[in-house]
């Protein structure tokens, strides 16, 4: 179910285990483990969202790191076709956002985030010397497209005062795709 009280207790326990194996991670020094939208573009390619196709998937990564002769033989795999397979899975996951944008009910303030954060993180994309000026600092923090468009989304959203109607920026879920 994508909605309900089963849904959010999931939901919670999803961003817990999330917070906590990074937690780990970081006690022990190594990478965080941490989930990523390109599962949910994988999920709406193949209709598939079962854990135990996760199973499956992590049994058949421990195989090809347990046998490195197994993995070199998926990287004769040609980078088009990989290529490809990543520009539809990206692609699904811009989608699904415009979806999820399309059930929300956006007011001018919404708007203005959404558009703002978009501009600068396109901004900063089209324009890899804007910031060579700037302080090493910055310049790292604000280099990509996705952090600059997302710290200024995060800092809009925490400066711009909201409407008194609370039910304006409501999202209603769109239903589950099949």
């Amino acid at each position: 179910p994508v909605e309900g009280p089963g849904y959010l207790r999931r939901l919670r326990g999803g961003v817990l285990g999330d917070g906590v194996a990074c937690l780990l991670a970081a006690t022990f020094n190594t990478f965080p483990s941490t989930t990523f939208a390109q599962n949910n573009g994988v999920i709406q390619l193949t209709g598939v969202a079962s854990r135990h196709v996760g199973y499956w998937l992590g049994a058949i990564l421990l195989v090809l790191g347990l046998f490195p002769v197994l993995g070199a033989v998926l990287q004769q795999i040609p980078k088009p076709v990989l290529g490809g397979a990543t520009l539809v899975l990206f692609g699904s996951v811009a989608a699904a956002g415009i979806r999820l944008l399309a059930h929300c009910t956006l007011d001018r303030r919404s708007l203005l985030i959404i558009a703002t954060s978009l501009g600068v993180g396109l901004g900063i994309a089209s324009q890899p010397t804007l910031l060579d000026q700037l302080p090493p600092l910055v310049k790292n923090l604000f280099d990509t497209a996705i952090t600059s468009g997302g710290i200024t989304a995060i800092l809009l959203n925490l400066l711009l005062p909201e409407e008194r109607r609370a039910a304006v920026t409501e999202c209603s879920s769109p239903a589950p795709h099949r």
